[in-house]
């Protein structure tokens, strides 16, 4: 099943499940399946999904909103007497709000939703660190979290079940995220080192060739230097041209200190913000903005699946069956950290 991660295998299983052999698992339309069936399959394909890390019961009680969004489309009747209503008792304003809630349900379609069963899994400060794409998965991001490499609004934070707020921010230790690690252009660096150290220990007589390399050059740019002293432009390109490349942290004779930016193959079609987080990747920061949202023919949560498909009503209509109960107040004080 399709994970949150930017392993190849995640990339073939996602083929699989929409143009590959298991495409037919996830088409209800003709299928022997009972309904019973058709909902526990739908769930179980979000759910691998949308915090497959989270236990079924913790995720009914904390992460599962109190009110469902119905995924239902209204009747064109009823809604087409709510806003003649609405008019005739003079309130202009919600009449026309409602007439253009149907021309967009009419062009557009219904929003979806659906979707937003998962907002509050969104919300995870583990899963806000993988979507700002500084881990390969949600897995990683997690033990990011718990081993003290991420702050939240500049304090360390280790606990990957908090819930943030519009307008927190938080920080990935750089050193942390694999991706941006020398260690590719490092072992390139170490190789021409040792190449460099045995040539100078096969050849003895190198050394002084270069001494004499070295004098010869040194006398060419002080002959340069003065016959371009009437020009401004001049010593700058010769002394440009002279110098010799200057010695990079990260690859030898490149000439630029900029960070090295290594991502795994097949990463591609992961990368993507959400519009409700703002990345910064110069400070490996990112701050989350507000809660995503639905809009008709949109929906802000990322996922595998068609967010007005029948995988997404077929999981809505499992969870309005078995929404949790009222919570109490001893229950309440079990509930992980919710910012709000």
């Amino acid at each position: 099943m399709p994970r949150m991660s930017w392993h190849p295998r995640n990339l073939y299983n996602l083929w699989r499940r929409q143009l590959g052999g298991k495409v037919e698992d996830t088409v209800f339309t003709q299928t022997p399946k009972s309904l019973f069936q058709q909902r526990w399959a739908a769930k179980a394909l979000l759910r691998a999904y949308h915090g497959d890390y989270i236990n079924e019961k913790i995720f009914k009680r904390w992460y599962l909103p109190s009110t469902l969004p119905d995924v239902r489309s209204q009747a064109i009747g009823s809604a087409a007497d709510a806003a003649s209503l609405n008019k005739w008792a003079k309130r202009e304003q919600a009449a026309e709000k409602e007439a253009k809630r149907l021309e967009d349900e009419r062009t557009k379609g219904l929003a979806p939703v659906g979707s937003l069963m998962f907002r509050e899994v969104e919300r995870r400060i583990d899963v806000i660190v993988f979507r700002s794409c500084f881990a390969h998965s949600v897995y990683e991001a997690r033990r990011l979290v718990v081993h003290g490499d991420i702050m939240l609004n500049g304090k360390k934070h280790t606990n990957p079940n908090t819930r943030l707020a519009p307008g927190d921010m938080i920080s990935v230790n750089p050193e942390a995220i694999r991706f941006l690690q020398p260690d590719a252009a490092q072992n390139v660096t170490d190789a021409d080192a040792v190449s460099e150290e045995g040539a100078q220990e096969d050849a003895p007589s190198a050394p002084a060739a270069s001494e004499v390399d070295l004098e010869d050059l040194q006398e060419a740019e002080a002959g340069s230097t003065t016959a371009a002293s009437e020009s401004d432009a001049v010593p700058k390109r010769s002394s440009s041209k002279s110098s010799p490349p200057s010695s990079s942290k990260w690859k030898k004779g490149s000439g630029s200190n900029l960070t090295p930016f290594h991502l795994p193959s097949y990463a591609s079609p992961f990368i993507f913000i959400p519009a409700y987080i703002e990345p910064s990747f110069s400070t490996c920061s990112a701050i989350y903005v507000r809660h995503p949202t639905a809009r008709p023919g949109y929906s802000e949560i990322p996922t595998p699946y068609d967010a007005d498909g029948e995988i997404v009503r077929a999981a809505w209509e499992w969870y309005t069956r078995v929404r949790p109960r009222m919570r109490s107040k001893s229950q309440l004080a079990r509930m992980p950290e919710n910012r709000q």
